[in-house]
């Protein structure tokens, strides 16, 4: 662990090191060494680091051991010179060194850590008074901003919340860890621990009130109190505190409860571009506008709870949202209107120190920051040097460095619903690129189709009332590359990727998104279940650091040929098709099925042989491809490889969902397989119960008959209530 500069009253250290170098001199036989494992109480004299230090030794005792040695440490151990296990102490040196440290007059170590108290919020982006917009009402956090400061580009990651949360736990990319599909679990490697079970080790009370939805396994480590009940208050007397109070007030689920007592006049909100504009999507975004403020509420609650108790002037205070609102084309979507979220911190005068260099009461930083800072800069406030397998840049605190050039999002799957796509901005222009582009950025989420907004929205697509800016959402294919200018099209409704003008930029930003999937290792071009099965046991982010198990720039380049629909790239898949990787192989059969019908006439016999391929996911991908483009004779074929792996009774969770996607893309050629559909049950072939509601959900929609009408079947899914939250 790293040291923050440290200080103690020179008569304070005259007196210890006299007590110590006494003790020695008695006890010659016996060693007293002090270690400084956290940081020392701040005092107007000279840097401890201006006299000769004790030799260091692992800490031997914890601090509640020792409760009268306050100048040094939080550690104090004894050894013997011939041996570094601990020796008992010899009692004179040891009384004597006490007696002469009770005269010390600085405070207790942990009073120079600072609490540190995080207020999150959910599904709401910057639509804040202090981040300029007139119609919010935010007063709590608008003060919070005005003695503090905001920053104004803030990027979830991920536009969902189990990802993105993943994201701040491990301090990892969900696509480099693997958590980047929702509602899933994989397991990390044994050495990472989450950010929370550091803080503990560095003498931290660690609560968290109470959303968790981690893609990834926690310990019994991981929190001191992970519940409804969890607060600062029930820490040990004088023990800092890390808090995490998370309001649900501004879910996406909270836009449409009804009746609702409005306070937001509707005729004044800013209807985007995107957005239809009828009374039902403006009444929609007017109860954003008032769940927001009793967001804010929240927040004012626990600030005020806090001046009561005394500890405003030693605890830092951040707050954000989870990712963008939870209005349709903002969460689940990876652009700016997905992942921009707001961050405001405030720093006591006493912890100035830590701040960000470009802190300023009231000022507003234009750093970029990512949620995967949030980890290193919580580690970096408690003196906590950030492990180096850390993705992110702490921004606060002992270890700030530099922060980024870009910020990256992603998108996998959302629900049952299977998707790839990548961002990156550099605070002005967005780029997005779109590794499924035969899906539509809407695909039907039942999650999202119960907001009004989403159903009005479809059904003036459908009908023809659309502007092209609104039909984007729907359309297929979606545009390989995206690229958008937030100062002159906030919206995102523009897509520049094809205009000469920007060409420069395009590259600049598609040179920064490749060089940060191979940085990070994105595991996730891999289908869903090889995740698991490519190397059982191993957790994905070892086995993307593998070259051999997980030829990364080879598949890329595969998912990159594949998805940029261009016709000449197919005698390059026909090579593909036939690699001897298996993701490889997957890849290229997305590129014959992206490309539809003229690629897939053109190449029948391949295709004829994949269903036969050694990979379940490429059989599955060649089915569809020949049943939905291929003749006739093709379809009998296509379906019985699609109805045996289907039931995840048989295959696996990922591989029937794969099936059962392909199933419902068949729509009518599909209906001998329908009946069949019907008795499948969700609980079965799941690696763990998180992904109980997606086979379900996939039958529903094949099926048109609602899973949860089946007591009998509802009764086998663990776990329902809670995997239907989002």
């Amino acid at each position: 662990m790293g040291h923050r500069p440290t200080f103690v009253s020179f008569g304070c250290f005259v007196v210890s090191s006299v007590a110590l170098r006494l003790g020695r001199l008695i006890h010659p036989f016996s060693e007293c060494s002090v270690r400084s494992v956290g940081p020392l109480p701040a005092s107007p004299s000279f840097p401890i680091s201006h006299f000769p230090r004790f030799p260091d030794f692992p800490p031997r005792l914890p601090l509640a051991s020792t409760p009268h040695f306050p100048c040094y440490a939080k550690s104090l151990s004894f050894v013997s010179p011939a041996s570094p296990m601990p020796t008992r102490p010899r009692l004179l040196p040891f009384l004597l060194s006490s007696f002469l440290l009770l005269l010390c007059p600085a405070t207790a170590a942990s009073a120079a850590q600072p609490n540190i108290l995080w207020l999150t919020s959910e599904d709401h982006g910057p639509e804040m008074g202090c981040y300029g917009d007139t119609l919010a009402r935010t007063p709590n956090i608008d003060a919070l901003a005005a003695k503090g400061m905001l920053f104004r580009h803030v990027w979830s990651i991920h536009p969902v919340c189990a990802p993105a949360r993943t994201a701040i736990a491990t301090g990892l990319y969900s696509q480099s860890s693997g958590g980047l599909h929702m509602r899933s679990m994989v397991p990390t490697p044994a050495d990472q621990k989450l950010y929370p079970e550091y803080l503990r080790a560095a003498g931290y009370y660690t609560t968290n009130n109470s959303k968790e939805d981690y893609n990834v396994p926690k310990t019994a480590q991981t929190w001191h109190d992970s519940s409804g009940q969890a607060h600062w208050k029930n820490r040990t007397a004088g023990q800092p505190f890390f808090a995490v109070f998370n309001s649900t007030k501004s879910h996406e689920s909270q836009l449409r409860t009804r009746p609702h007592q409005a306070v937001t006049d509707p005729a004044k909100v800013r209807v985007p571009a995107y957005h239809p504009d009828t009374p039902e999507v403006r009444q929609d975004w007017a109860q954003y506008y008032d769940k927001v403020s009793a967001a804010d509420a929240d927040a004012g609650a626990r600030l005020r709870e806090l001046e009561a108790a005394g500890l405003a002037d030693d605890t830092i205070v951040f707050y954000y949202g989870d990712h963008g609102s939870g209005m349709p084309r903002s969460k689940r979507w990876p652009s700016n209107s997905g992942l921009h979220v707001p961050l405001v911190v405030y720093f006591p005068p006493k912890f100035r120190h830590l701040a960000p260099k470009e802190y300023k009461a009231g000022g507003a930083s234009d750093r970029l920051v990512s949620f995967v800072d949030l980890a290193p800069t919580v580690l970096s406030l408690a003196g906590v040097r950030p492990p180096a397998h850390l993705q992110g840049h702490a921004f606060a605190g002992e270890f700030q460095v530099a922060g980024p050039a870009f910020l990256h999002g992603a998108r996998g799957r959302m629900d049952e619903r299977q998707d790839l796509v990548r961002s990156v901005t550099d605070g002005r222009f967005v780029y997005l690129r779109n590794y499924f582009p035969h899906v539509s950025q809407a695909q039907r989420v039942d999650f999202q189709f119960q907001t009004p907004t989403t159903r009005i929205w479809r059904a003036a697509f459908d009908a023809g009332r659309t502007t092209d800016a609104q039909s984007i959402f729907w359309r297929t294919p979606k545009a390989p590359e995206e690229l958008y200018d937030l100062r002159a099209d906030r919206d995102e409704v523009v897509n520049l990727a094809a205009a000469p003008a920007h060409r420069a930029t395009l590259e600049k930003l598609r040179a920064a998104h490749r060089a940060h999937l191979e940085s990070i290792r994105d595991v996730a071009f891999l289908p869903e279940g090889e995740l698991h099965t490519r190397a059982p046991g191993v957790p994905p982010y070892t086995l993307a650091r593998d070259p051999a198990k997980y030829p990364l720039a080879r598949i890329v380049d595969a998912a990159d040929l594949a998805s940029r629909l261009d016709p000449a790239a197919v005698p390059q898949l026909r090579n593909l098709i036939s690699d001897t990787d298996s993701a490889v192989r997957y890849w290229a059969a997305l590129g014959f099925l992206m490309r539809g019908a003229p690629a897939v006439a053109g190449d029948l016999p391949l295709l004829r042989r994949a269903l036969a391929d050694a990979s379940p996911h490429v059989r599955i991908v060649a089915a569809e491809a020949l049943g939905r483009y291929g003749p006739a004779a093709d379809l009998a074929p296509a379906l019985e490889v699609l109805r045996t792996h289907m039931n995840p009774a048989k295959t696996d969770v990922f591989v029937a969902m794969a099936a059962l996607s392909a199933i419902e893309a068949l729509g009518e050629k599909a209906k001998p397989l329908h009946a069949e559909v019907g008795t499948i049950s969700g609980d079965a072939g799941s690696p763990h119960d998180r992904y109980n509601s997606y086979i379900p959900r996939l039958v529903a929609n094949i099926t048109g008959v609602d899973p949860a009408a089946a007591p009998a079947a509802a009764a086998k899914r663990p776990n329902k209530k809670k995997a239907a939250a989002k």
